[in-house]
């Protein structure tokens, strides 16, 4: 919940500024690059950006259902209007903060998958979690869950984004190494599950704490794809460094 309409168009504006080669790479395999501003800033970002700074645009959320008496809700068709291609579900702190559990999020997801949006799921345990041993069991449990129904087909679509709930706006970032392992896990049941190439077809990003300083030890890493960064995409030099990090990587 940061920036306003006018201010998430100067974040675009200034971000273009401070990231002039995007535009090579900015809508192609090399590097994606995903901006998902709040509701009421979504067409504001959109119409701000210039040609030469071409990004993906996300929502934080959606419901499930397509219209209807569900009032402070956002459905995937009004997501569609205002120019998104991707939803970010099951953040954790919807989870924690809203209630938002396995099942809902399992509706959210075929919704976004049924009218064309690019779902960005979340998963990710508590320090009680990882302390006790419960990682794997957690995150995979959330991934069976929050996939349910799902084919394969559809499965390529989706992002999944690791995000230790301990290290999440605290400074506290797992190691990559950390990241990686559970990365490997999920791949590993991706396609125990789906199809044997399922766990290198889906995106995998880890997200916790992402900073210019720590981001190239995480991109670096062939487990992970990519970061759903926090905190650190609030400034715009912060995020484009982040940016320029995932393009100096070698193809």
């Amino acid at each position: 919940m940061h920036k306003t309409a006018s201010e998430a168009a100067a974040f675009v504006h200034r971000l273009a500024e401070l990231a002039p080669t995007l535009g090579a790479y900015g809508s192609t395999e090399r590097v994606e690059v995903v901006l998902a501003p709040p509701f009421t800033a979504l067409q504001a970002a959109a119409q701000a950006a210039p040609s030469s700074f071409p990004f993906t645009l996300a929502a934080q959320n959606l419901f499930w259902e397509e219209k209807g008496a569900f009032t402070g809700e956002i459905s995937a068709p009004m997501l569609k209007d205002l120019g998104c291609q991707a939803v970010i579900l099951g953040h954790s702190e919807r989870r924690q903060l809203f209630g938002d559990r396995d099942d809902g999020i399992n509706k959210k997801v075929r919704a976004a998958l049924q009218h064309g949006l690019r779902p960005i799921l979340c998963l990710g345990e508590s320090l009680a979690d990882r302390e006790a041993g419960r990682t794997d069991s957690i995150v995979l449990t959330q991934l069976f869950a929050c996939l349910d129904g799902v084919s394969a087909d559809d499965l390529a679509r989706i992002t999944i984004a690791y995000e230790p709930v301990w290290a999440i706006g605290n400074g506290r970032a797992a190691t990559a190494a950390q990241a990686a392992a559970v990365h490997e896990t999920l791949r590993g049941a991706l396609a125990d599950r789906w199809q044997h190439d399922a766990g290198q077809q889906v995106r995998i990003l880890y997200g916790g704490s992402v900073t210019p300083e720590n981001a190239g030890s995480f991109l670096a890493s062939t487990q992970i794809d990519g970061a759903l960064v926090g905190g650190a995409c609030l400034d715009p030099h912060s995020f484009a460094t982040i940016v320029a990090l995932a393009q100096a990587l070698p193809a």
